[in-house]
Protein backbone atom coordinates (compact mmCIF):
# COMPACT_ATOMS: atom_id res chain seq x y z
CA UNK A 1 0.00 0.00 0.00
CA UNK A 2 1.52 3.19 -0.80
CA UNK A 3 -0.04 7.09 -0.67
CA UNK A 4 -3.08 5.04 0.85
CA UNK A 5 -3.99 3.12 -2.11
CA UNK A 6 -4.51 -0.15 -1.32
CA UNK A 7 -3.75 -2.59 -4.56
CA UNK A 8 -5.10 -5.88 -5.63
CA UNK A 9 -2.98 -8.57 -6.45
CA UNK A 10 -3.16 -11.80 -9.11
CA UNK A 11 -0.22 -13.94 -8.25
CA UNK A 12 -0.23 -17.23 -9.59
CA UNK A 13 2.55 -20.11 -8.40
CA UNK A 14 1.30 -18.41 -4.64
CA UNK A 15 2.33 -21.72 -3.09
CA UNK A 16 6.12 -21.63 -2.27
CA UNK A 17 9.21 -19.59 -3.57
CA UNK A 18 9.16 -16.41 -4.78
CA UNK A 19 5.09 -16.51 -5.05
CA UNK A 20 4.87 -16.95 -1.70
CA UNK A 21 7.32 -14.52 -0.53
CA UNK A 22 5.55 -11.85 -3.11
CA UNK A 23 1.98 -12.64 -1.31
CA UNK A 24 3.09 -12.10 2.07
CA UNK A 25 4.54 -8.91 1.36
CA UNK A 26 1.37 -7.36 -0.35
CA UNK A 27 -1.04 -9.01 2.73
CA UNK A 28 1.92 -7.98 5.16
CA UNK A 29 1.09 -4.10 4.34
CA UNK A 30 -1.90 -3.86 3.67
CA UNK A 31 -2.85 -5.03 -0.04
CA UNK A 32 -5.66 -7.64 -1.24
CA UNK A 33 -4.26 -10.75 -3.09
CA UNK A 34 -5.76 -13.46 -4.71
CA UNK A 35 -3.33 -16.32 -4.37
CA UNK A 36 -3.12 -18.89 -6.76
CA UNK A 37 -1.59 -22.73 -7.44
CA UNK A 38 -2.59 -25.90 -7.90
CA UNK A 39 -3.05 -27.20 -4.84
CA UNK A 40 -5.60 -25.49 -2.63
CA UNK A 41 -4.43 -26.77 0.44
CA UNK A 42 -0.98 -25.49 -0.28
CA UNK A 43 -2.22 -21.86 0.06
CA UNK A 44 -5.64 -22.48 2.51
CA UNK A 45 -2.98 -20.43 4.90
CA UNK A 46 -3.74 -17.15 3.54
CA UNK A 47 -7.30 -16.66 4.58
CA UNK A 48 -6.80 -18.22 7.83
CA UNK A 49 -3.67 -15.60 8.50
CA UNK A 50 -5.03 -12.44 6.58
CA UNK A 51 -8.83 -12.59 6.22
CA UNK A 52 -11.08 -11.26 3.61
CA UNK A 53 -8.27 -10.04 1.75
CA UNK A 54 -6.89 -12.83 1.14
CA UNK A 55 -9.05 -15.26 -1.37
CA UNK A 56 -7.26 -18.57 -2.15
CA UNK A 57 -7.84 -20.33 -5.98
CA UNK A 58 -7.26 -23.53 -6.94
CA UNK A 59 -5.71 -23.18 -10.19
CA UNK A 60 -3.89 -24.83 -13.23
CA UNK A 61 -2.77 -22.43 -15.46
CA UNK A 62 -2.80 -24.77 -18.14
CA UNK A 63 -6.10 -24.71 -18.58
CA UNK A 64 -7.34 -21.82 -19.85
CA UNK A 65 -10.80 -21.56 -19.01
CA UNK A 66 -10.37 -21.88 -15.55
CA UNK A 67 -7.66 -19.57 -15.92
CA UNK A 68 -10.57 -16.72 -17.20
CA UNK A 69 -13.22 -17.99 -14.42
CA UNK A 70 -10.71 -17.53 -11.69
CA UNK A 71 -9.54 -13.91 -13.10
CA UNK A 72 -13.70 -13.21 -13.63
CA UNK A 73 -14.00 -14.66 -9.64
CA UNK A 74 -11.39 -12.20 -8.29
CA UNK A 75 -12.80 -9.41 -9.76
CA UNK A 76 -16.05 -9.98 -8.53
CA UNK A 77 -14.66 -10.52 -5.53
CA UNK A 78 -12.59 -7.36 -4.99
CA UNK A 79 -13.91 -5.41 -7.82
CA UNK A 80 -10.78 -4.19 -10.03
CA UNK A 81 -7.28 -6.17 -10.43
CA UNK A 82 -4.40 -4.08 -10.04
CA UNK A 83 -1.25 -6.04 -10.30
CA UNK A 84 -0.59 -9.14 -11.61
CA UNK A 85 1.89 -11.45 -11.04
CA UNK A 86 2.91 -14.21 -13.66
CA UNK A 87 5.41 -16.57 -11.48
CA UNK A 88 3.75 -20.42 -12.10
CA UNK A 89 6.07 -22.45 -13.34
CA UNK A 90 9.26 -25.19 -13.13
CA UNK A 91 12.31 -26.34 -14.37
CA UNK A 92 12.65 -29.03 -17.34
CA UNK A 93 16.55 -30.45 -16.87
CA UNK A 94 17.90 -32.60 -19.89
CA UNK A 95 19.80 -31.88 -22.76
CA UNK A 96 17.77 -31.01 -25.75
CA UNK A 97 18.57 -34.67 -27.55
CA UNK A 98 17.54 -35.96 -23.92
CA UNK A 99 13.83 -34.22 -24.41
CA UNK A 100 11.06 -36.38 -24.88
CA UNK A 101 7.99 -34.42 -26.85
CA UNK A 102 5.41 -34.63 -23.89
CA UNK A 103 8.52 -33.08 -21.66
CA UNK A 104 9.20 -29.86 -24.14
CA UNK A 105 5.35 -29.16 -24.94
CA UNK A 106 4.59 -29.97 -21.02
CA UNK A 107 7.46 -26.58 -20.44
CA UNK A 108 5.54 -24.87 -21.98
CA UNK A 109 2.03 -25.02 -21.71
CA UNK A 110 2.68 -24.32 -18.14
CA UNK A 111 5.98 -21.43 -18.64
CA UNK A 112 4.89 -19.98 -21.58
CA UNK A 113 0.99 -20.60 -22.28
CA UNK A 114 0.22 -20.09 -18.90
CA UNK A 115 1.43 -16.89 -18.29
CA UNK A 116 -0.31 -16.40 -22.31
CA UNK A 117 -3.85 -17.42 -20.63
CA UNK A 118 -3.46 -15.40 -17.21
CA UNK A 119 -2.00 -12.09 -19.85
CA UNK A 120 -5.05 -12.66 -22.01
CA UNK A 121 -7.43 -13.36 -19.26
CA UNK A 122 -7.00 -10.15 -17.25
CA UNK A 123 -5.97 -7.56 -19.69
CA UNK A 124 -9.72 -7.09 -20.32
CA UNK A 125 -10.04 -5.71 -17.09
CA UNK A 126 -6.85 -3.69 -16.78
CA UNK A 127 -7.68 -2.01 -20.01
CA UNK A 128 -11.40 -1.17 -18.82
CA UNK A 129 -9.63 0.27 -15.52
CA UNK A 130 -7.03 2.46 -17.89
CA UNK A 131 -4.45 1.27 -15.47
CA UNK A 132 -2.39 -1.79 -14.09
CA UNK A 133 0.95 -3.76 -14.22
CA UNK A 134 1.94 -7.10 -15.58
CA UNK A 135 4.53 -8.46 -13.82
CA UNK A 136 6.16 -11.55 -15.99
CA UNK A 137 8.86 -13.57 -13.84
CA UNK A 138 10.90 -14.75 -16.12
CA UNK A 139 14.30 -15.24 -14.39
CA UNK A 140 17.76 -14.66 -16.11
CA UNK A 141 17.22 -17.74 -17.88
CA UNK A 142 15.02 -15.51 -20.29
CA UNK A 143 17.83 -13.67 -21.52
CA UNK A 144 21.53 -16.36 -21.20
CA UNK A 145 21.40 -20.10 -20.95
CA UNK A 146 22.89 -22.73 -19.69
CA UNK A 147 23.63 -26.39 -20.90
CA UNK A 148 20.97 -28.96 -20.17
CA UNK A 149 18.02 -26.54 -19.59
CA UNK A 150 17.26 -25.75 -22.99
CA UNK A 151 13.61 -26.24 -22.19
CA UNK A 152 13.10 -24.09 -19.64
CA UNK A 153 15.04 -21.28 -21.59
CA UNK A 154 12.53 -21.83 -24.43
CA UNK A 155 10.07 -20.83 -22.44
CA UNK A 156 11.25 -18.12 -21.08
CA UNK A 157 12.79 -16.67 -23.71
CA UNK A 158 9.49 -16.62 -25.44
CA UNK A 159 7.59 -15.38 -22.75
CA UNK A 160 10.21 -11.93 -23.33
CA UNK A 161 9.47 -11.93 -26.83
CA UNK A 162 5.72 -11.88 -26.35
CA UNK A 163 5.97 -9.37 -23.45
CA UNK A 164 8.44 -7.23 -25.45
CA UNK A 165 5.43 -6.99 -27.68
CA UNK A 166 3.14 -6.31 -25.19
CA UNK A 167 4.26 -3.78 -23.74
CA UNK A 168 4.09 -1.58 -26.95
CA UNK A 169 0.61 -2.68 -27.11
CA UNK A 170 -0.93 -1.89 -23.78
CA UNK A 171 1.19 1.15 -22.53
CA UNK A 172 -0.83 3.19 -24.57
CA UNK A 173 -3.69 2.27 -22.81
CA UNK A 174 -2.36 2.55 -19.12
CA UNK A 175 -1.17 -1.08 -18.65
CA UNK A 176 2.28 -1.59 -18.05
CA UNK A 177 4.31 -4.77 -18.21
CA UNK A 178 7.99 -5.80 -16.83
CA UNK A 179 9.91 -8.69 -17.14
CA UNK A 180 11.31 -9.53 -13.80
CA UNK A 181 14.66 -11.88 -14.04
CA UNK A 182 15.97 -13.31 -10.89
CA UNK A 183 18.62 -14.79 -10.88
CA UNK A 184 19.42 -18.22 -8.62
CA UNK A 185 17.47 -17.91 -5.38
CA UNK A 186 17.12 -20.41 -2.17
CA UNK A 187 13.51 -20.68 -3.43
CA UNK A 188 13.63 -25.48 -3.59
CA UNK A 189 13.29 -24.63 -7.39
CA UNK A 190 15.97 -27.73 -8.09
CA UNK A 191 14.64 -29.70 -5.35
CA UNK A 192 10.78 -29.42 -5.63
CA UNK A 193 9.78 -27.25 -8.68
CA UNK A 194 12.21 -29.03 -11.45
CA UNK A 195 11.82 -32.08 -13.48
CA UNK A 196 14.59 -34.15 -15.49
CA UNK A 197 14.74 -36.15 -18.23
CA UNK A 198 15.97 -39.79 -18.79
CA UNK A 199 20.10 -39.12 -19.06
CA UNK A 200 21.96 -40.37 -22.43
CA UNK A 201 25.67 -40.91 -20.86
CA UNK A 202 27.28 -39.16 -23.57
CA UNK A 203 26.74 -36.20 -22.12
CA UNK A 204 27.97 -36.97 -18.47
CA UNK A 205 30.94 -34.86 -19.16
CA UNK A 206 29.02 -31.30 -20.23
CA UNK A 207 26.69 -31.96 -16.92
CA UNK A 208 29.79 -32.70 -14.69
CA UNK A 209 31.61 -29.40 -16.17
CA UNK A 210 28.52 -27.04 -15.17
CA UNK A 211 29.70 -24.21 -13.12
CA UNK A 212 27.92 -23.69 -9.07
CA UNK A 213 26.50 -20.76 -8.33
CA UNK A 214 25.26 -18.55 -4.99
CA UNK A 215 21.41 -18.72 -3.99
CA UNK A 216 20.21 -15.35 -3.16
CA UNK A 217 17.73 -15.16 -0.24
CA UNK A 218 14.31 -15.15 -1.44
CA UNK A 219 12.83 -12.86 1.55
CA UNK A 220 15.11 -9.97 0.29
CA UNK A 221 13.38 -9.44 -3.18
CA UNK A 222 10.07 -8.55 -0.86
CA UNK A 223 11.33 -4.80 -0.79
CA UNK A 224 12.21 -5.12 -4.51
CA UNK A 225 9.44 -6.19 -5.50
CA UNK A 226 6.83 -3.89 -4.02
CA UNK A 227 9.68 -0.78 -5.15
CA UNK A 228 8.79 -1.96 -8.71
CA UNK A 229 5.21 -1.63 -7.99
CA UNK A 230 5.27 1.49 -6.32
CA UNK A 231 7.43 3.18 -9.14
CA UNK A 232 5.72 5.50 -10.95
CA UNK A 233 7.81 4.95 -14.53
CA UNK A 234 8.41 0.89 -13.88
CA UNK A 235 11.09 -0.93 -16.17
CA UNK A 236 10.13 -2.97 -18.90
CA UNK A 237 13.27 -4.96 -17.36
CA UNK A 238 14.69 -5.30 -13.90
CA UNK A 239 17.64 -7.97 -12.60
CA UNK A 240 17.45 -9.23 -9.41
CA UNK A 241 20.00 -10.82 -7.94
CA UNK A 242 24.09 -11.08 -8.81
CA UNK A 243 23.77 -11.46 -12.73
CA UNK A 244 24.17 -8.20 -14.17
CA UNK A 245 27.91 -8.58 -14.81
CA UNK A 246 27.90 -11.84 -16.73
CA UNK A 247 24.78 -11.18 -18.06
CA UNK A 248 26.52 -7.73 -19.45
CA UNK A 249 29.27 -10.02 -20.62
CA UNK A 250 27.72 -12.02 -23.09
CA UNK A 251 25.59 -9.31 -24.84
CA UNK A 252 28.96 -7.24 -25.40
CA UNK A 253 29.79 -10.58 -26.91
CA UNK A 254 27.15 -10.46 -28.98
CA UNK A 255 27.52 -6.88 -30.81
CA UNK A 256 30.77 -7.77 -30.54
CA UNK A 257 29.92 -10.48 -33.25
CA UNK A 258 27.55 -8.55 -35.18
CA UNK A 259 30.14 -5.93 -35.65
CA UNK A 260 32.30 -8.15 -37.07
CA UNK A 261 29.94 -9.81 -39.74
CA UNK A 262 27.81 -6.29 -40.33
CA UNK A 263 29.97 -6.49 -44.01
CA UNK A 264 28.25 -9.84 -44.45
CA UNK A 265 24.72 -8.57 -43.32
CA UNK A 266 25.25 -5.88 -45.56
CA UNK A 267 25.90 -7.74 -48.40
CA UNK A 268 22.93 -9.87 -47.97
CA UNK A 269 20.79 -6.98 -48.09
CA UNK A 270 22.03 -5.82 -51.43
CA UNK A 271 24.86 -3.22 -50.32
CA UNK A 272 27.93 -3.06 -52.32
CA UNK A 273 26.85 -5.95 -54.77
CA UNK A 274 26.31 -3.83 -57.65
CA UNK A 275 22.61 -4.97 -58.21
Amino acid sequence: MTNGTTRTWFITGASTGFGREWTEAALERGDRVVATARRPESIADYPERFGDAALALALDVTDREAVFAAVQEARGRFGRIDVVVNNAGYGQFGMVEELTERELREQLETNFFGAVWVTQAVLPVLREQGRGHLLQVTSEGGVRAFPGIGAYHASKWALEGLSESLWQEVEPLGVRVTNVEPGPYATHWLSRGSRRSAAIAAYDGVRAAAPGFEAGDPRATRAAILEIVDAAEPPHRVLLGRSFDEIAAIYDERLATWRRWQPLALRAFGEGSGD
